[in-house]
C-alpha cells in the first residue's frame, strides 16, 4: 500500500511540474531573465505551491503519525550554516544556467531529450561528488571530547 501511495504522490507531482511548465528549461529560464524576455507565471506556480504546503502542513501535522509510517520525519535543525547556504546558492546558480532543478529534470526524462538526461547524469554525480567530499572532511576532522 506504502509504494502505491507513493508512486500516486510522485505522479499527481510530475503532471503538477509538466503542467505548470517548470519542466521546460525555456520558461524557466524566461523567469530568471529579468531584463530581457521575463516570464512571471512561474511565481505563480511557486506562490500557489507555497499555499499548498502551507495549509498541507497545518492539516497533515494534526495527525498523530503519517499514513505510510510510524512516525513524522521533520528537520529538526533551524540554524543557517556554510553548507546550507552554499548549496542553496550552487543550487540555484545550477538551476539558473540549465533551466532544470531537480523537481522539473524528472518528469522531463519522459521527453526523451538528451539535455534532460545530461542534467540528471550532472546532478547524480554532483549529488555522488558532494558525499564523498562530507565523508573526506569528516574522516580527517579529530574527534571531539
Amino acid at each position: 500500500m506504502r509504494l502505491i501511495a507513493l508512486y500516486l504522490i510522485g505522479l499527481v507531482f510530475g503532471i503538477g511540474i509538466s503542467i505548470s511548465g517548470m519542466a521546460n528549461p525555456a520558461k524557466v529560464l524566461n523567469f530568471f531573465d529579468v531584463a530581457g524576455s521575463w516570464d512571471p507565471s512561474l511565481a505563480f506556480v511557486m506562490g500557489g505551491a507555497l499555499a499548498t504546503a502551507f495549509v498541507g502542513y497545518r492539516l497533515v501535522l494534526r495527525r498523530p503519525a503519517p499514513l505510510t509510517d510510524a512516525t513524522f520525519h521533520l528537520p529538526t535543525k533551524t540554524d543557517l550554516d556554510a553548507r546550507l547556504i552554499g548549496g542553496s546558492a550552487l543550487f540555484g546558480v545550477g538551476w539558473g544556467i540549465a533551466g532544470f532543478c531537480p523537481g522539473g529534470a524528472l518528469p522531463a526524462l519522459g521527453t526523451g531529450k538528451p539535455d534532460v538526461f545530461v542534467f540528471v547524469a550532472a546532478l547524480v554525480a554532483g549529488m555522488a561528488a558532494a558525499r564523498y567530499a562530507q565523508s573526506m572532511l569528516a574522516a580527517n576532522q579529530p574527534a571531539r571530547a
